[in-house]
């Protein structure tokens, strides 16, 4: 069984080297289309607290893939946006409602991401709904 939890920020370092590959696949991946930010970047953004770094690790604490959340207060709800997830097997009904409630401990009341189709039709499983559909231009 996964287990899907926070790492604090004082062992951001320590944990790094072990998450890095999980997160640098996300960003090759393409999740975001255009790339907004690059791995060391989310390195930064972690280790400052700015953003929350997952780990998802098994019974034995192997750990099998990575994620990290950012968090932006808008007028109705607390935003709990998740910037980058790798890993294999990862992703089941039991590990996103672990995500959820970990969102949900750090004040949030919506979850939200972004993903190719692919991604979006896996998360519709766990009653994720496309909301918007973005588009953009390299200026």
């Amino acid at each position: 069984m996964i287990k899907v939890q926070p790492v604090p920020i004082q062992y951001v370092n320590q944990t790094w080297p072990m998450v890095e590959r999980f997160i640098a696949s996300a960003l090759e991946d393409g999740e975001l289309g255009e790339p907004m930010y690059n791995l060391d970047h989310v390195r930064g953004y972690v280790t400052s607290g700015a953003w929350l770094l997952l780990v998802a690790v098994d019974e034995n604490n192997d750990i099998h893939g990575a994620g990290t959340i950012s968090f932006a207060n808008h007028p109705l709800h607390r935003v709990a946006f998740v910037t980058a997830v790798g890993g294999k097997l990862i992703s089941s009904k039991d590990t996103v409602e672990q995500v959820k409630n970990i969102a949900r401990q750090n004040g949030a009341t919506v979850l939200q991401a972004f993903g190719r189709p692919s991604i979006v039709r896996l998360w519709r499983r766990y009653n994720f709904e496309s909301r918007n559909t973005l588009v953009e231009v390299l200026l």
